[in-house]
C-alpha cells in the first residue's frame, strides 16, 4: 500500500529510474483558465451523475484542453494524446477519463447546455474584465464533410467558405465582442441563406442579455433592406458593409464632400440622407491587393488562351479548355475580348486581344467599399474605425478553423456534429480569456506562441528502490526556465506545488 508524505528514506541511488516524460506546461494552463472560469463548478452541476464512478466534467475538461493545444480526434485522444501529456495528474484520473466510450457519451450529454453557458460565460468575463457588450459582431462561415452524412439533415451543399464544393457542410453563425469573446453561436443547415439569419438571431441576443442599444457589425451580405427597416423601426444600431451598386445611386451627392485623412493609406468621406449615413472609403494597400490579385488572374488567363491557341485543334475540347479558363480568371475574363473559332471539327481563325476600355472601368473602384449606418451624428473617421473592429470575428472564425480544428468534420450523426463544434467553441473561450489575459500585460505575445513556450515545461516519473526493497515514486514536472517565468509573471501566475512522493510495497503494487 502507498503512503504519502515522506520526508526521509534510505534509497539505493543506482536504481534511479527517470520514465513517460509528458508534457504539463500548456496542459496545466489550459486546466487553469478552465477553473478560473469555473467552469468545473458548471459542468459538474449539470453532466455529472451519482451513477457514474468517473466525473464527466472531467471529460469534457480533457476533450476542450485537448481542442485548445492539439486537435485530434477522439480516438486519437483515447490511443495516443492521453498518453503523451500529463492530463491524468492534472485531472487526477486513470486512464478511464480517455477511454473511447466515454468520450462519446460526453459528448452526447453537452449540447442542451450552450445556450446556458454562453449566459454563465458572458458574466464571468464581465465580472473578470468589465466588458461591455454594446457593440457586437456577426458574421457566418462554413465548416465541411469529410463523408457523404446523408442522415444528417443540416449537411447540406452550398455556398462554401473553405472553397470545398465537392464536400457537405453546415454553416455557423458566430456573435463575438469587439475584443474577440464570443457570446453566442448557431449550427445551421449548409445551404441556409445568409440573409435569412439575422433577425431570429438578433431576437435570441435580446431574448438572452435584454433589450439594449447596441451596435450590430456585420458583413455586407448578411442584412437585407427588409431587416435593416426592421432594425431601425425597433431601435437597433448597424454598421454594415453595402454593395457598390448603391454607390452609383448616391455618387453625385458623394461627389462634394470633402475626403477626411484617417491614416496614410485610408481616406474617408461620409454623407447623411434619409435617415441613414453613408460612408465612402478609399484604401491605397487594398487597392494595391485587388490590382495585383487581378493582375496574376489576368495574366494566367492571358497564357492560357496563348496556350488554347497553340495546341488545340479539336472544337470540343477547345470549348472545355475555355471554359475551365474563364471560370478560374473570374470578372478579369471580361477585359479579352475573343473571336471564337466558327462552328465545326476543327478550331479556325480563334484569336483574342485586350480590351484597355474594359480594364480602366474595372479598376476605377479598386480600393473603394461602401458603409452604411443609421448612427446619425457620428463622424466618418469614427465609423470607419468602429467598422473595421469587423476584423476580430474572422479573426475568430480563423482561429477555430486553423488553430482548434473545428474542419474538416469527421462526425456524421447531427448530435456529434454540434457537439464537436461546441466543444471547439468551449476551446476558443480559453484561448480568448488567455488571449484577453496577455492583452493586459504583454500584447506581443499570442495564446498560442504561450502554449507552444509551457509545453517545454514536462513532467517525469521519477522512481527509487529503496533499501528495503520498497518503490518510492515522484511525478515532479521539470523546474521552468526563464521564459517560462517571464510567461507566468505576465499572466500572474504559479505553478502548482509539486506532488508528494508515494512509497509502494513492490512493483506490482505500482
Amino acid at each position: 500500500q502507498a503512503c504519502c508524505d515522506v520526508d526521509t528514506i534510505p534509497i539505493k541511488l543506482s536504481k534511479m529510474k527517470l520514465s513517460s516524460p509528458r508534457t504539463f506546461g500548456d496542459c496545466w494552463l489550459g486546466c487553469e483558465i478552465w477553473d478560473q472560469l469555473g467552469l468545473a463548478k458548471f459542468w459538474s452541476e449539470r453532466i455529472d451523475t451519482a451513477r457514474s464512478s468517473l466525473k464527466y466534467s472531467k471529460v469534457l475538461k480533457l476533450l476542450t484542453v485537448n481542442r485548445l493545444i492539439k486537435p485530434c480526434s477522439e480516438f486519437y485522444i483515447h490511443h495516443h494524446w492521453f498518453d503523451q501529456t500529463a492530463m491524468a495528474a492534472l485531472l487526477d484520473c486513470d486512464y478511464e477519463v480517455a477511454s473511447k466510450d466515454r468520450l462519446y457519451r460526453c459528448l452526447d450529454r453537452i449540447v442542451p447546455y450552450k445556450d446556458e453557458l454562453c449566459k454563465y460565460l458572458a458574466d464571468q468575463w464581465q465580472m473578470m474584465f468589465n466588458l461591455e457588450y454594446d457593440v457586437l459582431l456577426y458574421d457566418i462561415t462554413s465548416t465541411y464533410f469529410e463523408g457523404l452524412c446523408k442522415q444528417n439533415p443540416k449537411a447540406r451543399f452550398g455556398h462554401s467558405k473553405d472553397r470545398r464544393t465537392d464536400c457537405r457542410q453546415v454553416l455557423v453563425a458566430l456573435v463575438v465582442t469587439p475584443e474577440g469573446f464570443p457570446i453566442n453561436y448557431e449550427v445551421l443547415a449548409g445551404n441556409t441563406a445568409e440573409k435569412t439569419t439575422l433577425t431570429g438571431l438578433i431576437d435570441k441576443i435580446e431574448n438572452m442579455y435584454g433589450k439594449a442599444r447596441r451596435v450590430w457589425l456585420m458583413d455586407r451580405g448578411i442584412p437585407t433592406e427588409q431587416s435593416l427597416a426592421v432594425m431601425r423601426e425597433t431601435g437597433i444600431d448597424y454598421l454594415v458593409g453595402t454593395p457598390r451598386k448603391l454607390l452609383d445611386e448616391l455618387q453625385n451627392k458623394l461627389i462634394d464632400k470633402d475626403w477626411q485623412q484617417v491614416n496614410g493609406s485610408v481616406r474617408v468621406k461620409h454623407l447623411e440622407t434619409d435617415g441613414e449615413c453613408f460612408v465612402l472609403a478609399c484604401s491605397k494597400s487594398r487597392m494595391a491587393k485587388e490590382r495585383a490579385m487581378r493582375k496574376r488572374k489576368l495574366c494566367k488567363y492571358l497564357d492560357g488562351l496563348a496556350k488554347l491557341k497553340k495546341n488545340y485543334r479539336d472544337r470540343d475540347r477547345f470549348m472545355q479548355r475555355l471554359g475551365v479558363l474563364q471560370s478560374e480568371a473570374g470578372g478579369c475574363r471580361y477585359c479579352i475580348d475573343l473571336k471564337l473559332p466558327a462552328q465545326g471539327n476543327r478550331v479556325i481563325n480563334f484569336d483574342f486581344s485586350f480590351n484597355h476600355k474594359k480594364y480602366q472601368q474595372m479598376i476605377y473602384r479598386d480600393g473603394i467599399y461602401f458603409l452604411r449606418t443609421n448612427q446619425i451624428g457620428k463622424e466618418a473617421v469614427e465609423l470607419w474605425q468602429q467598422y473595421m473592429l469587423q476584423c476580430n470575428v474572422e479573426k475568430a472564425f480563423k482561429d477555430m478553423k486553423s488553430d482548434l480544428g473545428i474542419r474538416p468534420v469527421y462526425h456524421h450523426k447531427e448530435e456529434r456534429v454540434d457537439a464537436h463544434i461546441f466543444v471547439a467553441f468551449l476551446s476558443y473561450c480559453l484561448q480568448a480569456t488567455l488571449r484577453h489575459k496577455l492583452r493586459q500585460s504583454a500584447s506581443g505575445l499570442t495564446a498560442q506562441a504561450v502554449l507552444e513556450t509551457l509545453c517545454r515545461i514536462q513532467m517525469l516519473d521519477v522512481t527509487f528502490e529503496t533499501q528495503d526493497n520498497r518503490v518510492l515514486l515522484m511525478q515532479r514536472y521539470t523546474e521552468p526556465e526563464l521564459e517560462h517565468k517571464l510567461v507566468l509573471s505576465h499572466l500572474q501566475m504559479e505553478l502548482p506545488l509539486q506532488k508528494p512522493p508515494k512509497i509502494y510495497n513492490n512493483k506490482a503494487g505500482k
